[in-house]
């Protein structure tokens, strides 16, 4: 009996069928009311879009024109829309003729009086000058806040350089800079023993002393300075 009560209950209070069934199609209607209402709200806003394109791209045409009004036909000459060899004429040649020209707008500036003679036609208010004194100069004073003393901000704004370790030293190594140094100490002291007589005749006397080349016995070859071909007599056949 409690197996029979218990699948009854179940069946008609926990998971009814005809119930679920019935909740199920009204999901399915809502939705597809849903889903119709979507449709329609994109299509309106595509044509909203689609509408406002065609209104800017109008709107971009007719001052386009407005702008290129010069280029209208005239009684005499024919425009660049309105050849000869068409039928009819561009459209947008008709859009010049329906067109004003663009004006150009000046500037209005306004008069720093006209505050003041907007009321002297009806007198209903006497004309003033202005007649305040100047203003008296601003004291040098210490402003209010948490800002620090004058001679001090001077004092870190002129305060010498201090460089680096890195900018201060030397691009070239200690090394070199004192191979430099001492090549200059010795160009600078360089002592000549013989003295540079150019005119005098303290070189005319001196006998000359031969090199050892040209004091040896044997002599300087002649190949390569007289001829520069090798002669020996003791090889040939025959004399010549």
């Amino acid at each position: 009996i409690q197996k029979r009560w218990r699948g009854y209950y179940v069946r008609k209070y926990i998971h009814n069928y005809y119930a679920l069934k019935k909740y199920l199609e009204a999901i399915s209607v809502n939705n597809e009311i849903v889903r119709n209402e979507l449709q329609e709200y994109a299509e309106m806003k595509e044509n909203e879009d689609k509408r406002k394109d065609l209104e800017k791209k109008e709107k971009e045409k007719k001052y386009q024109a407005r702008k290129m009004h010069y280029l209208l036909s005239t009684e005499q000459i024919a425009g660049i829309y309105n050849s000869p060899f068409r039928k009819s004429p561009d459209p947008m040649e008709l859009l010049l003729r329906k067109s004003k020209p663009l004006s150009h707008r000046r500037q209005q500036i306004k008069s720093p009086f006209a505050y003041e003679l907007h009321d002297w036609p009806t007198c209903r208010r006497p004309p003033t000058f202005s007649t305040a004194q100047p203003l008296p100069p601003i004291g040098r004073q210490k402003p209010q806040g948490p800002f620090r003393d004058t001679a001090e901000v001077l004092r870190q704004r002129y305060k010498p350089l201090e460089p680096t370790l890195r900018v201060a030293a030397s691009i070239n190594s200690p090394l070199e800079k004192a191979r430099e140094e001492m090549k200059k100490e010795e160009w600078r002291n360089r002592i000549h023993d013989n003295e540079f007589l150019p005119f005098s005749l303290y070189h005319k006397n001196e006998k000359y002393d031969p090199s050892i080349h040209r004091s040896s016995k044997y002599g300087q070859e002649t190949y390569g300075i007289k001829h520069f071909r090798e002669v020996q007599p003791e090889k040939w056949v025959a004399d010549k």
